[in-house]
């Protein structure tokens, strides 16, 4: 009897041991989860546009005139005053048209004093009835003569010095010039086709152009509530590059279209940015980040902890009874390099997982821990 007692026991000590390891073995483990509640702010928005800078004035230095190279008076990439003479083309040959066209005005002006004086005396004798009134009329004919040649040997002594000081390409303005496009001893057929010999570049301040889509003029109009469609547009912009460079540069905005692009549905826009130290150059590619509205209360949230999937983008919330729900968003710009502005699908006061996402899923119950922003 006592030897069946304790089987017995023995055999309700193993059940009981068997089913609380059982229970322990299919006891859910609710796990820990980050999670944050927004960061509520004050926000500019902007967009942020790709463009491309100019320089503030750019001209090809051309040859109008055919010769050989003789001179090129200038290092490649520096900046040279207005005026400096940079090109020399064989002048030899203008300067001699020049000096034949100021011995055929000399020779023009020595035949009108003749003319002139001739009928003077004519005049003088026709009153006496010395001369017929023919002679008299061929004297005016010749004084009349004389002084188109006058004029024909001026306007041939001027058109010989424009050409005389086309041999002298000098800058236009004060500029960077790029390297010459011939070498000294070239031949250049500069009368016949204007010829290209260098550029150059007013670079101390750029122009930054970028288009805007019309509706986002027509916002930027009714936000700021203007009446002039240049008065729509910020003062400044940032412009900003692929690579950081050490200054940061902004841009003054001076130029809107007049019109929108039919085929684009864009308007160009234009800011002009210091140069100062010569690092921007013409034709770098940049992006200029728009302001266009202010909003005070933005909602906020961690840039990682924004999903995507096929259908957009979507945060994981953890509800008041501690479960995840898979919520779609609509994301604006970027704030603080971090931050990730909300336009739509989460409030304020709603948790949202931080990180680990791949370990959650919708409807999932979890611990949340709630870090600080």
């Amino acid at each position: 009897m006592r030897k069946y007692f304790f089987m017995t026991m023995m055999l309700l000590l193993v059940m009981s041991c068997s089913k609380s390891r059982k229970q322990t073995e299919t006891a859910p483990v609710v796990p820990e989860i980050s999670v944050a509640y927004p960061v509520v702010d004050s926000v500019v928005l902007h967009k942020v546009y790709p463009g491309y800078l100019t320089s503030l004035q750019t001209v090809e230095l051309v040859a109008r005139v055919s010769g050989y190279l003789q001179k090129i008076d200038y290092t490649p990439g520096e900046i040279v005053p207005k005026g400096k003479l940079l090109f020399v083309i064989e002048p030899t040959q203008y300067q001699d048209a020049v000096t034949q066209a100021e011995a055929t005005l000399n020779t023009a002006n020595a035949q009108l004093d003749y003319a002139q004086n001739n009928y003077v005396r004519m005049k003088e004798a026709s009153l006496s009835d010395a001369i017929s009134e023919i002679d008299l009329i061929k004297s005016e004919s010749s004084l009349d003569q004389a002084k188109a040649s006058v004029s024909n040997a001026e306007a041939a002594l001027s058109a010989a010095k424009t050409k005389l000081s086309y041999c002298y390409v000098r800058a236009p303005f004060t500029g960077r010039v790029s390297r010459s496009q011939y070498d000294v001893g070239n031949y250049i057929n500069g009368s016949i086709q204007s010829t290209t010999l260098a550029t150059i570049y007013q670079d101390t301040k750029m122009y930054a152009y970028f288009n805007i889509e019309d509706n986002q003029y027509l916002r930027m109009v009714i936000n700021q509530n203007k009446k002039l469609a240049k008065e729509a547009l910020p003062d400044r912009v940032q412009v900003n590059f692929k690579e950081p460079l050490p200054d940061v540069y902004y841009g003054r905005m001076d130029y809107l279209s007049p019109n929108v692009d039919l085929s684009t549905g864009t308007l160009t826009v234009r800011a002009e940015v210091d140069n100062t130290k010569g690092d921007l150059k013409s034709g770098l590619y940049v992006s200029v980040s728009l302001p266009y509205g202010f909003r005070s209360k933005a909602v906020l949230v961690r840039d990682a902890s924004i999903a995507t999937d096929q259908l957009g983008k979507y945060v994981y919330v953890v509800n008041d009874s501690n479960k995840v729900v898979y919520r779609p968003v609509e994301v604006g710009q970027l704030y603080n390099d971090t931050l990730r502005l909300i336009n739509k699908g989460l409030t304020a006061n709603e948790r949202y997982v931080t990180r680990a996402l791949l370990k959650v899923h919708d409807g999932m119950e979890v611990k949340p821990v709630v870090e600080k922003n």
